[in-house]
């Protein structure tokens, strides 16, 4: 049981290790985060849950939710069009590289990073970004037990400031063909990522990816996990998988969840971050419960 292995020291350990890290400054919510917050969840395939620390902090997942979005969509309109749209390359380039989409020719490399992401925004269906995010957020709720929110908080956060690399991705996506109405293709990226919960409600979502649902296809799911392993984490994913091998997504409010096929899902949540947008503290437990578990 992971309960075993989740120690206190585990913990304290963790929280140290996240000082190294820093706060993002370009979302204002995010940059006033306890730097010392730490929360961490697993869920068994039986439903046993285990977890630590502040387990009722709200977070927005970020870009936890691209996972997600790709397997909402991939059963939405199946595997033909949405690969129509991004592809399923490893990048070593940073989340939001323009670069990489110029290596490119403007075709978004994978789902996990801004340009794919922003691009399976754009296939959501709804009027507006409000409701598309809404459909998301109540299918995922009800495969996965969970009580995701969208926080307006947090949106009105996002939206306080400019972020010219990704209204430079989508003008760029917009040119080559990828987008058709790029404003609500960015307003639906936005509203997604500020879907909140607790490390509960992300451990829950992580479960589904793990052992699917009578109404999910088991395909659908393990090419997310696939997506996860070599795209989660950016420039990282390549020395994660090689190092830890399980499908990992981090997000930059702090999230990290991680799948362990047959067992399970481990969710953390610690809001500093390295270099490349991952929770320091996050990467760490994960690394080190799976050296135990696995």
């Amino acid at each position: 049981m992971v309960c075993k292995v989740i120690s206190s020291d585990l913990i304290l350990q963790a929280q140290d290790k996240a000082k190294i890290g820093q706060l993002p400054d370009y979302i204002p919510w995010l940059s006033q985060a306890d730097p010392n917050g730490l929360a961490i969840a697993f869920i068994s395939l039986d439903n046993q849950l285990e977890s630590h620390g502040n387990i009722e902090q709200i977070f927005p997942l970020m870009s936890v939710i691209k996972p997600f979005v790709l397997l909402y969509l991939l059963e939405q309109l199946g595997e033909e069009l949405v690969f129509k749209k991004v592809g399923q390359n490893p990048s070593n380039l940073p989340f939001n590289s323009l670069d990489q989409l110029e290596i490119d020719n403007g075709f978004p490399r994978n789902p996990m990073i801004n340009s794919g992401a922003i691009t399976l925004a754009s296939l959501l269906m709804g009027e507006n970004g409000f409701n598309r995010c809404e459909k998301l957020r109540f299918w995922l709720n009800k495969q996965a037990g969970c009580q995701l929110f969208l926080s307006e908080t947090i949106l009105n956060s996002v939206r306080s400031l400019p972020n010219f690399r990704n209204q430079a991705i989508v003008e760029k996506l917009t040119a080559k063909g990828y987008l058709e109405n790029p404003e609500l293709a960015l307003d639906t990226y936005n509203h997604i990522c500020c879907l909140s919960g607790t490390i509960i409600d992300l451990v829950r979502l992580g479960l589904l990816l793990v052992k699917g649902s009578d109404l999910i296809l088991a395909k659908h799911c393990q090419i997310v996990r696939e997506i996860m392993t070599t795209c989660g984490l950016y420039e990282a994913s390549a020395d994660f998988a090689q190092k830890v091998g399980l499908p990992t997504k981090s997000g930059v409010s702090g999230a990290v969840l991680t799948l362990i096929p047959e067992q399970g899902a481990i969710a953390c949540y610690s809001p500093p971050l390295d270099a490349q947008g991952n929770s320091v503290a996050g990467l760490w437990l994960v690394e080190h419960i799976a050296s135990l578990i696995c």
